[in-house]
């Protein structure tokens, strides 16, 4: 019985962790890198298909968004998550796999022009359709036996609709191990989710440190903040542009708008400002937040539900889905608030939006959630004085503002409350989902805290669960950013999908055994056939 950290290893994104129990191989999260690596990332130890399960502690690409990519490869098994994470798994991975092929497409225009090779995207929109149909719905608090050994629990997270951080209980001959994988841990009283809950019990815990050397200081009322920034920014002619996380974060700014408008909480501004919701994405999770109140929201927003209230909806909404509808934004010359993904402006129509505002001095940019190292809302929000934007430089003229303690994330003393209330003496605690230079910090902070020990691993390092002994090293070598590029990578998996393939031809052939042997022959044949065709 033994774990292998992955992703979000001294990195905050890309969660992956791998687990041996018995005869079971299992995955637990298989997230996307978000910004630049910092270390090498070790692959997955075995072949795709040798995976039996993958638990989902949550929607955001970077814990599920390498999942069409694990089917491409060859992954057939489940894939166990709540209810809402399922739905919005079903919308944000065709989404994912939609921006990849876009992206791929864009390259590949270049590249031609250029005379370069083509670019692969790294996954297709049937990939990700296959991977949905491997989902298994859970609910919260029901004990689902996987398997013989295998045992697991979802609690809520109170991060994101439907996130959650999952207990397993792993078996292996007389040996029981339980095992919490934290998920992303929430914020408390956050607008329309519920707060994290405590779980008591556990041999091992791996849990996150986003926010592990910050503190959101004092509840504030973000409605009233909001309200400042749009009477400030809007009275004077502006735009306000607030790059958002089509889900979980939209929803919550519709929720703050919402307020602003009814409880009138504009000076200079009438309520009746337009507010423009540009992503398709946005708009379908806007859909799954109403389709599971009774589960995941908490009693303000049910009661608002109750009263038939819509928590997250207002006059003057405008909603953006084609690409038409979002280009005539810009054409639009009243000042009015524009939310549009991707959160942290690495893609989406966000950036079509920052071109055609952060050169205006009358608008203001506002961002509402952590901004990851090398990405561009990181360098915004650090002073950036020009940005390249679909090939054209664009001077900063715009006001750059930030929403502090909005975050989804909860806090360095949020985490220790968290990791504190563990009532069973803990043999190890795994600090995973940080940036390089805050993890160790956080370990010693909790090992200081709670008596357990704690410890920072690496991609790669893998610990024997039933002695809690460390059984192999991974990798500290950090990414070389002069080898890698988008082609080499492209081409990797490519290969990877190749060889998958094959291996998959073998299971088939070596499944065959015992047929007639005319059937056989045929088969051969036909196999030849084709390898003659390719190697010509």
């Amino acid at each position: 019985m033994r774990i292998t950290f992955l992703g979000a290893d001294h990195e905050v994104t890309g969660s992956c962790h791998y687990v041996e129990a018995g005869d079971k191989r299992f995955l637990v999260d298989c997230g996307m890198h978000q910004g630049p690596d910092i270390y090498e990332t070790e692959e997955i130890p075995v072949a795709a298909s040798g995976i039996d399960y993958v638990f989902i502690t949550h929607a955001h690409i970077d814990h599920s968004g390498l999942l069409p990519l694990l089917y491409a490869h060859g992954f057939r098994g489940q894939i166990f998550a709540t209810v809402a994470t399922c739905d919005l798994c079903n919308i944000m991975l065709k989404d994912s796999a939609h921006i990849q092929q876009s992206e791929a497409e864009w390259r590949n225009r270049k590249a031609k022009r250029a005379g370069g090779g083509e670019i692969a995207p790294l996954y297709t929109m049937e990939d990700a359709q296959g991977v949905l149909e491997l989902f298994v719905p859970c609910h919260y608090h029901q004990k689902v036996v996987v398997a013989e050994n295998i045992e697991i629990e979802f609690y809520d997270a109170g991060h994101l609709l439907g996130s959650s951080s999952i207990k397993a209980t792993l078996r292996e001959g007389n040996e029981k191990r339980v095992v919490v994988f934290s998920g992303d841990i929430g914020k408390p009283n956050r607008p329309l989710i519920k707060d994290p809950e405590y779980i008591t019990e556990a041999d091992y815990v791996l849990m996150e440190s986003t926010y592990g050397d910050k503190e959101h200081g004092d509840p504030k009322d973000f409605a009233k903040m909001l309200a400042q920034v749009i009477d400030e920014t809007l009275s004077i002619g502006g735009n306000l542009v607030i790059p958002a996380f089509s889900v979980g974060r939209t929803q919550e700014i519709l929720y703050f708008i919402r307020r602003i408008k009814e409880e009138k909480l504009l000076t200079y501004v009438k309520p009746d400002f337009p507010v423009y919701m540009d992503s398709p994405l946005a708009v379908e999770a806007t859909q799954i937040f109403s389709e599971n109140v009774s589960e995941c929201f908490d009693e303000e927003a049910e009661a608002l539900v109750s009263n038939g209230i819509n928590p997250i909806g207002f006059p003057g909404l405008r909603v953006a889905v084609t690409s038409d509808e979002s280009k005539m934004i810009n054409f639009d010359n009243h000042p009015k608030v524009i939310i549009s993904a991707s959160g942290m402006c690495e893609a989406g129509r966000i950036r079509h939006h920052l071109k055609h505002n952060l050169w205006q001095a009358k608008s203001t940019i506002l961002f509402v959630g952590f901004q990851v190292p090398g990405t561009l809302g990181n360098s915004l929000l650090n002073g950036a004085k020009e940005v390249h934007l679909f090939g054209e430089t664009v001077n900063v003229a715009a006001r750059i503002e930030n929403l502090p303690g909005i975050s989804g994330h909860a806090d360095r003393t949020e985490l220790l409350k968290w990791i504190g209330e563990f009532k069973s003496p803990v043999k190890k605690v795994f600090i995973v989902h940080g940036d390089d230079a805050i993890v160790d910090k956080f370990a010693g902070a909790v090992q200081e805290r709670t008596g357990f020990d704690a410890t920072a691993p690496y991609s790669g390092d893998c610990f024997d669960l039933l002695t809690g002994e460390k059984i192999k090293e991974g990798s500290r070598i950090k990414v070389d950013k002069t080898k890698k590029t988008a082609a080499s990578k492209a081409a990797s998996n490519v290969f990877a999908r190749l060889v998958a393939a094959g291996e998959r031809l073998m299971r088939f052939i070596t499944g065959c055994e015992g047929m007639a042997n005319k059937d056989l022959a045929k088969m051969a044949d036909q196999i030849n056939s084709l390898v003659d065709k390719l190697e010509k």
